[in-house]
């Protein structure tokens, strides 16, 4: 469980690190990228970790999850 709210902590404050969104908080990617990742195939280790559980929050409505973590660390 601590893992878990750790992940979601780390993921609140990841930023893409590459590519046209490099900077953006991944949370905050545009939908059709992060699908275009899920088709394509999400990178590997830890970021594409990170990338397949924001596609998961997009589509189910959750982002607001991870966003209000990133007001606690703001």
């Amino acid at each position: 469980m601590i893992q878990d709210r750790q992940f979601l902590i780390d993921l609140a404050k990841m930023k893409m690190p590459f590519g046209k969104y490099k900077g953006r908080f991944l949370i905050n990617l545009p939908e059709h990228y992060i699908v275009w990742y899920k088709n394509k195939g999400f990178p590997k280790g830890k970021l594409g970790k990170q990338m397949e559980l924001v596609y998961e929050l997009q589509l189910n409505g959750l982002e607001d999850i991870v966003r209000k973590i990133q007001l606690d660390f703001t």
